[in-house]
């Protein structure tokens, strides 16, 4: 398979604003029939790790002042990255990715679909639909509450309360929908430049992001695949969370690859100074929280410009930053029923599913190519920059935009593209990076460590509170 024969990532690196004479720098191959669905969910993956591996070849480039680097996208190594949620192990044990209050549920008049695998999700759930926490047929019980109401009156009744539900609906209902409307008129992505700061990132190094640090404000999925990529390409790259929200250990044996984590309440007036402490020496920030969490914390883009000038600002939102889902958190399996992704992978009886969560995977491997797309343009010409993402997006993408490409996909084996490797909590099976250039690094310099305890320091030197 040679480059014309992937549109998706034409597409895509229109969008990131590149030079598309570079794309004659990327070959395909490799099985392609890991990830099998109605939509094309193989291009849309070999697109989005093709950009980001383009947009790291790119800046190794201005970085080395030696010519981009040659890509290869291998399809089975693409496929198992975006099933490493679902591939990773500790000493053989696997870890189950839902709850069983995350599922899909039978309405009086169509389908539901909930989200409950963090225990405040879960507990919101259970109290909007008056379900007793912990009784013996609590799972029975939220499905007769279900099965009494519309899936309208499900969702709008568990969003009111704080928690997730969302109706499924037909990709027509979607359409017609004042969200769908302008989740339509939107672009893949958004870029823009805030200001005129001049550039500030270090001298040459071999590796891409080599000396650059980066804030992880993000949480789940999309956003930490985008900061375990710029990880791999050698940023040191730091994930706070608010101690309120802990994060499962077994999501972030897959996520943490490369990272540090530690946890700061931004209300408390140490762990706000130390934070502060943190975002003076940053290079990037990446967010992943639904719009107006972090900006009550002074955590806007024009804020954070000023504060530091220079920064990489990315921002990721279920829902897009627009209309009146804005506001409401979402997670992948959730913005697959509203967009109707998960009527066309279904049948007559039930609503279906992607092969993975390829929503999330690819726009975090999106979001990564934007921040090094931006620090390539900040290299040239200065400016605090702005990238933008949502995973409606990027669900239009995949519905309207991409057609199938061709692959060979009778002989894909996941395990070719797994490893080992010795971590905190065991030995770590784990799938290994799908990003690919000449002179790329081939795996993560530091396995996860235990989530929330490191110190909250850039290179080891903690910060003053």
């Amino acid at each position: 398979m040679n480059s014309s024969l992937s549109s998706g990532s034409s597409h895509a690196w229109a969008a990131l604003g590149a030079d598309s004479s570079l794309l004659d720098r990327v070959s395909y191959g490799g099985a392609s029939g890991g990830l099998p669905a109605r939509l094309p969910v193989m291009e849309l993956a070999r697109a989005t790790v093709a950009v980001c591996s383009l947009a790291a070849a790119e800046l190794t480039s201005v970085r080395t002042g030696r010519p981009v680097p040659r890509v290869h996208v291998d399809d089975e190594a693409v496929a198992a990255a975006f099933l490493s949620d679902r591939l990773v192990r500790v000493d053989g044990q696997a870890w189950s990715t839902f709850s069983p209050l995350s599922r899909f549920w039978r309405a009086a008049d169509g389908w539901v679909r909930t989200h409950a695998n963090y225990p405040h999700h879960r507990a919101r759930l259970l109290a909007a639909l008056g379900v007793p926490e912990g009784g013996p047929d609590e799972a029975d019980a939220v499905g007769r509450v279900i099965a009494r109401l519309s899936a309208p009156e499900v969702e709008e009744t568990v969003y009111a309360a704080g928690g997730l539900a969302v109706a499924a609906r037909s990709p027509e209902d979607w359409a017609t929908s004042e969200q769908g409307v302008l989740v339509a008129g939107q672009p893949l992505l958004t870029t823009a430049r805030i200001d005129d700061a001049p550039d500030r990132m270090p001298g040459g190094a071999a590796l891409p992001c080599a000396g650059l640090r980066v804030l992880d404000l993000t949480r789940v999925l999309a956003g930490p695949v985008a900061t375990r990529t710029l990880a791999l390409l050698d940023a040191d790259v730091l994930r706070i969370d608010a101690p309120q929200l802990p994060e499962s250990q077994e999501a972030h044996n897959d996520t943490g690859m490369g990272k540090r984590s530690t946890t700061l309440d931004l209300g408390e007036a140490t762990d706000r100074r130390l934070f502060e402490g943190l975002l003076n020496k940053a290079d990037v920030v990446v967010t992943g929280y639904r719009p107006g969490a972090l900006e009550r914390f002074g955590l806007t883009p024009e804020a954070l410009a000023e504060r530091r000038p220079g920064l990489v600002i990315a921002q990721l939102s279920a829902w897009g930053r627009y209309g009146p889902w804005h506001e409401r958190r979402g997670f992948d399996s959730l913005v697959q029923v509203a967009t109707g992704i998960a009527e066309l992978e279904g049948s007559s009886d039930s609503p279906g599913v992607l092969p993975a969560q390829a929503l999330d995977h690819g726009t975090g491997y999106l979001l990564a190519a934007g921040v090094l797309r931006a620090l390539t343009e900040q290299h040239r010409t200065g400016g605090t920059r702005l990238v933008r993402l949502s995973l409606t997006q990027t669900a239009h993408w995949l519905v309207h935009d991409l057609a199938a490409a061709p692959g060979k996909d009778e002989d894909f084996d996941a395990e070719r593209r797994l490893t080992e490797t010795a971590s905190p909590m065991g030995r770590l099976r784990h799938a290994l990076p799908p990003l690919s250039y000449e002179g790329s690094p081939v795996n993560w310099a530091r396995p996860p460590g235990l989530w929330g305890t490191d110190t909250p320091a850039w290179d080891g030197h903690a910060e003053e509170a």
